[in-house]
């Protein structure tokens, strides 16, 4: 066995009702809570800040995180957080990418400028307490947080310190996502779970086995969150799932898939899930000459009755079981019908090879001119 390191991430926390237990997480004193307007508007951090009110918390709400947040949304969120001494991120992945990082800005007194990349983040940050309202990115679990500069393009800061001091899985809060949602989330942190399992960089047997059993209950549970969104079993199976799909991811990181993905929400808007389900497949087929031992596994892992085929037949099959998934799903199966047309996919392509932190990652090589072929069968 090679030698290699592992982190375990943010201490957990799970369990129904969980969240509004996050008060005995957190240090005396402010407390900076990012969020979104819309988590506010359906009133599902009522219960959290009434539970923080009731602490005697002093909370700051910074409820301007979009999609997709910006460099501008960021620093917003340090300033109304000059003189909190903690944080904590509630939602999905954009708002927890905001917190981790306003935490660490305001903890440090870095130069955001000077920590984009892997392993530069090197100081303290405030406590911080991370609370997932979708199964999907698994922001929660990892030391990374992704920021659009410019109006289109994706850097991350990637470093141990971003890592939360606690992660609230509660499933109450994800029961009753619209469908849509539930299906992106979920092929999203299905994606993490695939590409932490065929990472060319840290894969280890930690990481692989957190991934298989990522996958195991993502896929497993997916169309019954999407069919019945008041299956509470489903979202904490999921939700579950997709925590350790960012434990997993977190160690062996992603690849190929993301690194095609990132541009379609950098420049069309495009929902993260829904990029990465739009070329699972297509890089999946890429890779398949690369990775088929690794496919095969995750093919019988999913399907047991692919056991009876080689592994060439394993792989093929892992490969079409998941584009049926995402079939069954939901979500948009074709570029065009997320306004991408011919005339972008070269400005596709050459956005995609700015991804050099993830395309090395990825089971095989990705030119430019494999992604304008991939974007183009996505078509």
């Amino acid at each position: 066995m090679s030698a290699f390191t592992f982190s375990y991430g943010p201490r957990l926390v799970s369990g129904s009702g969980a969240a509004a237990g996050i008060a005995e997480l957190l240090p005396p004193g402010p407390c900076l809570f990012v969020t979104d307007a819309s988590l506010r508007a359906l009133g599902l951090a009522d219960a959290v800040l009434a539970a923080l009110d009731r602490a005697g918390r002093e909370v700051r709400i910074f409820d301007a995180v979009e999609a997709d947040p910006s460099r501008d949304t960021l620093l917003a969120a340090v300033e109304a957080g000059r003189g909190c001494a903690s944080v904590v991120g509630f939602g999905g992945g954009s708002p927890m990418d905001v917190a981790k990082l306003a935490a660490y800005l305001l903890g440090s007194g870095d130069d955001l400028e000077a920590i984009w990349g892997v392993g530069k983040a090197l100081g303290p940050r405030l406590p911080l307490v991370l609370v997932p309202t979708t199964a999907g990115t698994g922001s929660e679990a990892t030391p990374i947080s992704v920021i659009t500069v410019g109006g289109s393009l994706k850097l991350a800061v990637n470093s141990a310190p971003l890592a939360a001091d606690w992660a609230v899985l509660d499933a109450e809060l994800t029961l009753g996502l619209p469908r849509g949602v539930t299906a992106a989330t979920g092929l999203d942190a299905i994606v993490h779970a695939i590409e932490a399992y065929t990472s060319v960089r840290l894969k280890n047997p930690v990481s692989d086995a957190l991934a298989r059993e990522a996958l195991r209950l993502l896929a497993g549970n997916l169309l019954r969150a999407c069919d019945s969104p008041g299956d509470k079993s489903a979202r904490e199976a999921m939700l579950l799932g997709a925590h350790l799909a960012g434990v997993a991811f977190a160690n062996a990181p992603v690849a190929g898939v993301h690194a095609l993905a990132y541009p379609l929400g950098g420049h069309f808007h495009v929902p993260h899930g829904v990029s990465n389900a739009l070329m699972l497949t297509h890089v999946l087929g890429h890779n398949l000459h690369a990775a088929t031992p690794l496919y095969a596994e995750l093919g019988t892992l999913l399907d047991p009755a692919l056991a009876a085929l080689g592994r060439q037949g394993q792989a093929q099959g892992f490969v079409e079981r998941i584009g049926a998934l995402c079939r069954a799903a939901g979500v948009p199966a074709r570029l065009s019908e997320v306004g991408v047309t011919a005339a972008d996919l070269d400005l596709l392509a050459a956005e995609a090879m700015k991804q050099e932190r993830l395309l090395v990652n990825n089971p095989c090589e990705i030119s430019e001119a494999d992604a304008r072929r991939l974007y183009a069968a996505a078509l």
